[in-house]
C-alpha cells in the first residue's frame, strides 16, 4: 500500500465524496448539498483519505455535540477496502475528540453490516440498542454503537495499540 494522507474535506472534493459515496451506497446515498452543508456546519467536521495521486479513497464525517461526537458517516471504497482506512479515519476522529475534550463517541450501523461492526468493537464500541427499520432504502434496523468514556484507561490503551500498530499513515490536516 501506498502512504495516505488525512485532509479536512472542502468544497473541491465534494464532486469525488458524492462518486464515492454513490458506489459505496448505490440505493441510497447522500446529495452533493447533504456534503456542502455538512461542511459548512461548524459542529461537523469531515475527512477524506487521499493517495499520492490526490484520489480520494474513503471518508468519515461526524459532529461534535458538548461532551459527545456522533459519527455521521463513514466509507471505504470498494477497492481499498483492508488496507486500515477506515481505521486511521477512526484514529483522525478519535484524536480530534481528545483535542476537543469529548468523552464519548456514537454511531449507527447496519445490523448486515458485520465487518464495519467488528471494527467498530475492535475501538471498543458496544450495541446499546437497536433503531428499527432506520435505514430508508430497505427498511433494515440500525445498531446503535456508543464508546465507554474514552478518557478511561482501558479505552485509552485500547486506543493506543491501535494506533500503534497503523505505520502507513501521513496525516496532514490542512
Amino acid at each position: 500500500m501506498q502512504q495516505v494522507r488525512i485532509t479536512r474535506m472542502t468544497a473541491e472534493d465534494v464532486d469525488e465524496v458524492s462518486k464515492l459515496e454513490q458506489i459505496v451506497h448505490p440505493n441510497h446515498h447522500w446529495s452533493k448539498n447533504s456534503f456542502y452543508n455538512e461542511i459548512a456546519n461548524k459542529l461537523a467536521s469531515y475527512y477524506c483519505v487521499k493517495d499520492e495521486q490526490n484520489k480520494i479513497l474513503a471518508y468519515i464525517g461526524f459532529w461534535q455535540i458538548i461532551e459527545e461526537a456522533h459519527i455521521t458517516t463513514l466509507a471505504v471504497h470498494p477497492d481499498y477496502r483492508n488496507l486500515q482506512l477506515a481505521q486511521i479515519l477512526l484514529i483522525k476522529i478519535i484524536e480530534d475528540c481528545y483535542e476537543n475534550m469529548i468523552k464519548f463517541i456514537t454511531l449507527e450501523v447496519r445490523e448486515s453490516n458485520i465487518p464495519a461492526i467488528k471494527l467498530y468493537e475492535k475501538f471498543l464500541f458496544t450495541s446499546i440498542g437497536v433503531r428499527k427499520k432506520y435505514y430508508q432504502d430497505n427498511g433494515e434496523n440500525a445498531l446503535i454503537m456508543f464508546t465507554q468514556n474514552i478518557w478511561y484507561d482501558k479505552f485509552k490503551n485500547n486506543f493506543g495499540e491501535i494506533k500503534n500498530n497503523i505505520k502507513k499513515v501521513i496525516v496532514n490536516d490542512k
